[in-house]
């Protein structure tokens, strides 16, 4: 199993010299790759390009690329570029992102997500691959039928033969799609613990695509991580990113974050906690979250119950565990990066 840090979006509480720093120390350390995230703040691809040129071993990841904020054929000129920059240390991870950021920030419809990554994904390796873009499908047509434009090919190409391609997804149906057309899958709120049931769905994706999953086909969950001797300090610190994700991500109607939680068993808190963040009661959300689904989805705790529960994602296969430090200063993200890299 190899390790990821995730640093999430800019300006979270570090200085840019502090975040560098940690990013080097989890090279030494031996951590496989870095990834960024964006939303409607900093963006993933200006952060990475700053981390390649001040790194010279770790793989650079998008955590994600949004895919209404980028044309497929920007996402393949962005992924080449890093790829470029990076000596072919690139791993371009994208994600439909979420009806709130798509229509409200981008102004891009939030429907038909299965076909438009499928489609988008598709664009996106004609472009890696150099080829001349011409697509007609259901959301995308290339060149365009009734105007001037081109069959247009990339004019750089990527370092590596085929630019890995990871896709971020949630349903059932977008866990399907990523065995499908991706190289990798990123979850969140993942219970390793589920492992067969996520690999049985892949599976199927990659069979509806003509072809057998990889064997390198990486899962790759993001993990939130808190370090503590005090196990309820710990927890405490997991509540309001998971509040956010299970009550206030999407809308009542559609959240796949809570319908995943609900799969996991916990259908009344689900309710409970959507039905509070959604009346602008945040610390009862939080403070309603079950300690047993915050233990079953995080990493939290003493370095020894860290470590036990570490060895459930790596006994069920998983390839890289992409960890996201909650500490706020540098000190405490350092000590979850070491026992991290302890444990392997």
């Amino acid at each position: 199993m190899r390790l990821g840090l995730h640093v999430g979006y800019w300006g979270l509480g570090l200085e840019a010299r502090e975040q560098l720093a940690l990013v080097r120390e989890a090279e030494e350390l031996g951590f496989d790759s870095v990834w960024a995230a964006e939303a409607y703040g900093s963006d993933a691809a200006t952060v990475l390009s700053w981390l390649a040129t001040n790194t010279e071993r770790i793989r650079i990841g998008s955590a994600i690329f949004q895919i209404p904020g980028r044309s497929p054929a920007m996402c393949a000129m962005t992924a080449a570029t890093l790829d470029n920059i990076s000596n072919g240390r690139m791993i371009l991870g994208i994600g439909a992102s979420g009806p709130q950021v798509a229509e409200g920030w981008h102004g891009q419809r939030f429907g038909k997500q299965i076909q438009r990554t499928r489609e988008y994904i598709g664009i996106v390796r004609k472009a890696l691959a150099r080829e001349r873009l011409e697509y007609d499908g259901e959301i995308f047509t290339l060149p365009l039928p009734d105007g001037p434009g081109k069959a247009l090919k990339l004019t750089i190409g990527p370092v590596q033969e085929r630019l890995p391609i990871y896709l971020a997804a949630i349903g059932p149906n977008n866990t399907r799609l990523a065995g499908e057309v991706a190289d990798g899958w990123m979850p969140f709120l993942f219970k390793p613990e589920e492992t067969g049931e996520f690999r049985s769905l892949l599976t199927e994706g990659a069979e509806r695509g003509g072809h057998e999953l990889a064997e390198d086909f990486d899962i790759a969950p993001n993990v939130n991580v808190s370090v503590d001797d005090d196990v309820d300090r710990a927890r405490d610190a997991m509540r309001p990113l998971l509040a956010l994700y299970v009550g206030g991500m999407g809308s009542r109607e559609k959240n796949f974050y809570n319908q995943l939680v609900q799969r996991y068993g916990f259908e009344d808190a689900a309710r409970e906690v959507q039905d509070l963040y959604l009346e602008g009661k945040r610390d009862e959300a939080a403070a309603a979250l079950p300690t047993e689904l915050i233990d079953q989805v995080t990493l939290c705790g003493p370095e020894g119950q860290i470590r036990e529960r570490l060895a459930a994602y790596a006994d069920a296969g998983i390839g890289t565990l992409i960890a996201t430090p909650l500490a706020m200063d540098v000190e405490g993200r350092s000590r979850t990066m070491r026992a991290l890299a302890d444990f392997l």
